[in-house]
């Protein structure tokens, strides 16, 4: 099921999306959630009865009105988490970076799943991204996959974490690289590198349209894994090409850090962090290793970035200035 919230009249519409047209929940049933906030906190309950609504439209054993999708401005899917949180789950992508910056890879990091919080108000969608003149000193897309919470609880362990995911969602962590390296010399952050701006979407998919990809973890590892092919276009053409089944540590494992010792809340968005090559701050560095002459790429003004995974859509946004 493909779970997306849209803007009509100023005011959002809970929703599905089955074959390019947009089911408001309004109009499937009015006892259903309205708002993917109060979904998220129904838990299973309301995830079982839409999924009904939604086996039945499909089949056609029920009629509901729709919107055609291509009339349908989406925003973010959760465009109000509870929380918001970033892993630092890909092995390729932690080694690279630190070869490229002349450094060892850091024994730790097989220790257990490291996160960082960061702007829940700064979450977006599909669009245009605004940026201050600053963000746009080495701005940097981040290809990455999202979770959503949809059941309280502490203490998680791993082999019972992914009960606690309501679904997946493509997500592009923007990052302007100047600030997040001119404050992180202070040991602490990321913070205005990050928290500008984070886009999710374009639709929330659940568990049950994930079964067809999954395989088994590796080795040493608990939780549900993936194959899922994902890449990067800047203004059409590729730049990054990974794998969601290269992820070191699964989602299961980061809840249960995450979880220990504190509660999680239905609404609480967690990230996986950077696929391997999916970040110019990476390209760039190992691209200069092999070319002392090559000039880094990063994104300007009137870009166009698209993210796709498999299963899970295409995310597209575009850089454009913030006028404050």
């Amino acid at each position: 099921m493909r779970i997306v919230t849209s803007i009509r009249g100023g005011q959002e519409e809970l929703g599905i999306v089955i074959n390019d047209r947009f089911y408001p929940c309004s109009a499937i049933d009015q006892t259903l959630p309205k708002t993917m906030s109060d979904f998220l906190k129904g838990g299973e309950k309301a995830m079982g009865k839409l999924q009904e609504f939604e086996r039945a439209l499909a089949r056609g054993t029920i009629e509901r009105p729709y919107h055609p999708l291509q009339d349908t401005q989406l925003i973010a899917p959760v465009p109000h988490p509870a929380s918001f949180r970033d892993a630092y789950a890909f092995r390729q992508h932690v080694e690279t970076s630190r070869r490229n910056r002349g450094l060892e890879m850091i024994p730790e990091f097989d220790k257990f799943p490291v996160f960082y919080f960061s702007n829940h108000q700064a979450i977006q969608g599909p669009g245009p991204i605004h940026c201050m003149p600053l963000h746009l000193d080495q701005l940097d897309f981040e290809l990455e996959i999202a979770i959503v919470i949809n059941k309280p609880g502490i203490n998680i362990p791993a082999a019972k974490a992914d009960e606690y995911i309501a679904g997946f969602m493509i997500m592009n962590d923007f990052s302007a690289r100047k600030l997040q390296m001119e404050e992180m010399k202070l040991s602490l952050g990321p913070a205005k590198g990050k928290d500008f701006a984070t886009a999710i979407g374009p639709w929330l998919v659940t568990k049950d349209e994930l079964e067809p990809y999954k395989i088994q973890p590796a080795e040493g590892h608990i939780g549900n894994c993936y194959d899922l092919n994902m890449t990067c276009k800047v203004n059409g053409r590729q730049v990054s090409a990974g794998n969601f089944a290269s992820m070191h540590w699964t989602f299961a494992e980061i809840i249960e850090r995450v979880s220990y010792g504190v509660q999680i809340f239905p609404g609480d968005v967690i990230g996986s962090g950077t696929v391997g090559t999916g970040c110019f701050l990476e390209l760039n560095g190992t691209a200069r290793i092999a070319n002392p002459n090559h000039e880094d790429q990063w994104l300007k003004l009137g870009d166009e970035i698209e993210l796709e995974i498999t299963a899970l859509g295409k995310l597209s946004n575009s850089i454009a200035l913030n006028h404050p």
